[in-house]
């Protein structure tokens, strides 16, 4: 792979190099490769077809994963969010210590460790909300909240330049990963100022399925405003805005 360089920039391919462009910039690669047919029945690339396979669960693990947040990801993610998710993801089916190589999956894997997951590394959950708060998620009933005690904005918030607004978002999530369903609800406060005044507790109870066996997740991030003029505007389109699982339950 090759940077290209200089005024006008090519995409497509000429002769045996391909010319393309990413979010790093031109770049320019060799064609080339081995035959699909030899890659799908040659017994020595054997491996390359279970990674594949498992590569390929995780992306549809984490496609509903995010049509599930979709309302959310709207203002709260970073361009790289779909990659970084899909990794996890392969992550999670690796931990899958029941099925064989090529055949294991989110379910039998270990959904927990997406517990931290920021959706928006531009603007992290972990370093913009400094106020305590108590994630749960109740299985039987299918409640699943979030509970922060009082506190001044402008203290336990670290927010971008420009920020007059905030609120706080939370959302409960049950995923059928097998039928790419699920059930999601959200909650969120008014729109508060970022200052010195206290806030009062906040109190988010999301419901999903009572007594469920699939895996559940607490999702938390705040929606940063600018007041102009007496009307709110998204700061920035939301580019800073974090959001992050911060508690998950494999199922059952």
């Amino acid at each position: 792979m090759a940077r290209q360089k200089g005024i006008i920039k090519l995409k497509g391919t000429i002769g045996d190099i391909t010319f393309y462009k990413t979010l790093d910039g031109h770049l320019a690669r060799e064609k080339g490769g081995i035959d699909a047919n030899r890659i799908a029945t040659d017994p020595a690339f054997q491996r390359t077809r279970e990674n594949g396979s498992e590569f390929g669960r995780a992306g549809k693990a984490g496609k509903v994963l995010r049509t599930a947040l979709r309302v959310l990801l709207l203002n709260s993610a970073d361009s790289r969010m779909v990659s970084r998710l899909t990794q996890s993801m392969v992550k999670v089916i690796q931990a899958d210590s029941t099925n064989e190589r090529g055949l294991r999956n989110v379910i039998d894997g270990e959904a927990e460790l997406l517990a931290g997951f920021e959706f928006n590394i531009r603007g992290k959950l972990g370093t913009s909300l400094f106020a305590p708060y108590t994630g749960a998620i109740n299985r039987v009933t299918g409640e699943i909240s979030v509970d922060i005690p009082s506190f001044i904005p402008s203290n336990m918030i670290a927010a971008p330049g420009g920020t007059t607004h905030f609120k706080i978002i939370s959302a409960g999530v049950e995923i059928d990963f097998e039928n790419e369903s699920f059930v999601e609800q959200h909650t969120e406060t008014a729109i508060l100022s970022w200052d010195a005044t206290p806030t009062a507790v906040i109190s988010h109870v999301n419901t999903v399925t009572p007594n469920s066996t699939k895996p559940l997740f607490l999702v938390l991030g705040l929606e940063f405003y600018q007041e102009v003029n007496g009307s709110m505007y998204s700061l920035k389109n939301g580019a800073y805005n974090p959001l992050a699982l911060i508690v998950v339950n494999g199922g059952v």
